[in-house]
């Protein structure tokens, strides 16, 4: 492991993943390895209930990561990563909250319509991949080690929390191990932070919005297939073993 990204998620960490690679310390660990290979969720499941990690199978084939659910793990992947450089991503608090609540915090979100809507996503998001049907509860538990029992939906508790969270990391690494960064900056503070010559190429401003919802849909949309198709799987699967306790009958008859 050699970068180690320790901001939040929703502070241009889909941007810093994709510099990352471009420099050549990819591959880099995000969250969305996980809707890659949904098996990954039993390591954060594993994690978040508290339980002794081995990190070097966690990130095996990565040489960083960014974001969440490793962010929540900060100090213990600094301890084991003594070498690993860190970059703090930040932004307006209060402008990353609102941000946060149109995307991965939608679930705290109270009024009927939201609540309404995420429920009725669960259900082709479980029949896309049933192992994403802890994904919530083990989020909630990767969100909880910087919000605690408090109130995640609102403004002002949330920006107490990034502040506090910035923070405790320019308290706890070294000022020369650690780079705090705005994905604004662009390629320059980023090149010298990490000792390598700045690229020609455009830096990469992702969208996260927009990746999120691409995401969201790409597995809502593959669960309806599912949900519209389950009947007739459930016909085939009740016809071949009929005929399959059919054949083994007919073969029993003397």
């Amino acid at each position: 492991m050699e970068v180690i990204g320790v901001g939040f998620g929703r502070t241009g960490t889909a941007s810093l993943k994709k510099a990352l690679e471009i420099l050549g310390f990819g591959p880099t660990y995000h969250t969305r390895e996980i809707f890659r290979d949904p098996r990954r969720l039993a390591d954060w499941d594993a994690a978040v209930s508290g339980a002794e990690m081995d990190w070097d199978k966690v990130f095996d084939g990565y040489r960083s990561t960014v974001d969440w659910p490793a962010a929540a793990f900060w100090r213990e992947l600094i301890e084991k990563y003594p070498e690993a450089r860190v970059i703090l991503t930040v932004r307006e608090p209060r402008a990353w909250h609102r941000s946060c609540m149109r995307t991965i915090f939608m679930v705290y979100r109270r009024d009927l319509p939201s609540r309404i809507a995420v429920s009725l996503m669960r259900i082709p998001l479980m029949m896309a991949n049933r192992q994403l049907r802890n994904f919530n509860p083990v989020f909630d538990g990767v969100f909880r080690r910087h919000f605690g029992s408090g109130p995640i939906d609102d403004e002002d508790y949330a920006a107490e929390v990034f502040d506090r969270h910035v923070r405790e990391v320019k308290q706890t690494v070294p000022a020369d191990r650690l780079l705090v960064y705005r994905v604004e900056e662009g390629w320059p503070p980023l090149c010298k932070f990490l000792g390598v010559g700045v690229t020609f190429e455009p830096f990469p401003h992702d969208n996260d919005q927009r990746a999120f919802d691409k995401t969201v849909k790409g597995f809502v949309a593959q669960g309806l297939g599912r949900l519209a198709t389950e009947p007739f799987r459930a016909a085939g699967r009740l016809l071949r073993g009929r005929s399959a306790s059919a054949k083994q009958t007919s073969s029993e008859t003397p």
